[in-house]
């Protein structure tokens, strides 16, 4: 029986968001990756990426996912961290993962002008865009459900998460 729910997806798809309203909907702790990354190291995420490089952040992360002893919990993901082989395994292994399946063009109008997104301040769009492409067949292979978030409202996913969280457990 799989324990917790991992929201996957692409910077401004909507996990942290979506988490929330699941963790109030569901009464289970809600942990966002980055936020749970900054309070352990002292740092904010741009600090780490600036001090000690991105293969060091990636390494948080996963510790992250192999050092988690809670379960039933809502977990906000870090855009990249299904990048890695060990944390989609990690993930499948203990929970249900959900990939909130957002297209480009929703997500550059969340994150365009999002100045605490270092990576957005110093990319093009098209560059973010081909990271987004990157990225969007390791979501599809962490992931156990496809959720689409195109033209449906916070509230429409939360309930859908919900009912497939109770169908599946």
């Amino acid at each position: 029986m799989k324990k917790r729910v991992y929201l996957v997806g692409y910077m401004g798809s909507g996990k942290s968001a979506i988490g929330k309203r699941l963790s109030f909907a569901t009464k289970w702790p809600f942990y966002d990756m980055d936020d749970e990354i900054e309070r352990k190291t002292g740092m904010a995420i741009p600090e780490i990426f600036e001090r000690y490089g991105e293969a060091y952040f990636r390494d948080l992360e996963t510790a992250f996912l192999r050092n988690l002893r809670e379960d039933d919990c809502i977990i906000a993901t870090g855009g990249g961290v299904a990048m890695r082989e060990e944390n989609r395994a990690i993930m499948r292994e203990t929970g249900l993962v959900f990939f909130l399946n957002a297209p480009f063009r929703d997500i550059w109008r969340r994150i365009a002008t999002d100045k605490n997104r270092p990576i957005v301040q110093s990319s093009t769009r098209e560059e973010l865009e081909q990271l987004y492409d990157k990225r969007k067949p390791h979501y599809l292979s962490a992931s156990h459900i496809k959720v689409k978030t195109e033209r449906r409202s916070l509230s429409d996913i939360t309930t859908y998460i919900a009912f497939q969280m109770n169908r599946l457990q």
